[in-house]
């Protein structure tokens, strides 16, 4: 199985972790919120798939492109 990397599309704020490691997901279902110019942007799942690990906590700053889950295809 494919292991791939969850990009932030935006630069803000992880507000809120949603999946936990471990959780099958769907495609498009959401991973993490990242808040950004008060607007709360969902990070989705791009295909079914387990969420294997989170790379970044809840309050963490983040950078457009940068890593913020695992998953496994």
């Amino acid at each position: 199985m494919a292991v791939e990397k969850v990009k932030s599309e935006i630069t803000g704020k992880v507000w809120k972790l949603i999946a936990k490691p471990g959780q099958k997901l769907a495609e498009e279902e959401t991973i993490i919120l990242i808040e950004s110019m008060k607007m709360e942007i969902p990070v989705m799942a791009p295909a079914a798939c387990t969420l294997k690990r989170v790379l970044v906590g809840e309050g963490d700053d983040v950078a457009e492109g940068q890593d913020l889950a695992e998953i496994e295809l």
